[in-house]
């Protein structure tokens, strides 16, 4: 897997390389898991300390969520390069005979829904995390709450870059109906997202407002 054999050095040299993967969808997931790992730290800053006991088993239930969510995206990393190559390999097969143009288009049409549910599950995973850092940001450590502010604007941003990686995808589909249901969808993720995004941003700004 490519985020088993390359440390983040790595990974941004081949990201800004001419290779086709990993691209913005891959990036994508990388920010949300890393959005969702500041929420993780968030928890772990509130936990046994006596100020917070109060909300102890909340924030211990959001570690068991942000913490599984964080490894969901990770693996998006890849998941989004494994999702593009049968599409990449779509576009190279044989298209010289009318039978052969005709099955090769059927192939690419499969394969754009496949290549856009990556970016979909990336953009549905930040949408998570976000909700759980709207309480992240309102019941844990007051020593962490910019952690918790730069976590969900490291997910929202997350969730447009992954907007973009699924249109491009649905810009090639045909299938009008499909378009239509994946498009609800996304249009969805994107609206709370950014409600989300905004109100936690926002509320840890006026925290750390001086005077």
């Amino acid at each position: 897997m490519l985020t088993d054999s390359l440390n983040i050095e790595s990974f941004v040299e081949v990201l800004s390389s001419k290779e086709p993967v990993p691209g913005g969808g891959g990036a994508a997931a990388l920010v949300g898991a890393l959005g969702s790992a500041l929420g993780s730290m968030v928890g772990n800053l509130t936990t046994g300390k006596k100020k917070y006991a109060e909300v102890e088993a909340e924030i211990k239930l959001l570690l068991e969520k942000s913490e599984a969510l964080t490894r969901e995206l990770t693996r998006l990393i890849d998941g989004d390069a494994e999702a593009f190559k049968p599409l990449a390999e779509a576009y190279g097969l044989p298209s010289a005979t009318d039978e052969e143009k005709a099955e090769k288009e059927r192939v690419i049409q499969e394969m754009l829904v496949v290549a856009a549910g990556s970016p979909m599950a990336i953009a549905e995973a930040c949408l998570k995390v976000l909700r759980l850092m709207d309480d992240y940001a309102l019941k844990g450590s007051r020593l962490a709450v910019s952690d918790a502010g730069c976590g969900a604007a490291f997910c929202g941003a997350a969730i447009r870059a992954a907007q973009l990686n699924v249109l491009i995808n649905l810009k090639l589909m045909k299938d009008h109906e499909k378009i239509k249901t994946i498009e609800n969808r996304l249009n969805q993720i994107v609206e709370e997202g950014s409600y989300l995004e905004n109100k936690v941003f926002n509320y840890v700004r006026e925290e750390l407002t001086i005077g």
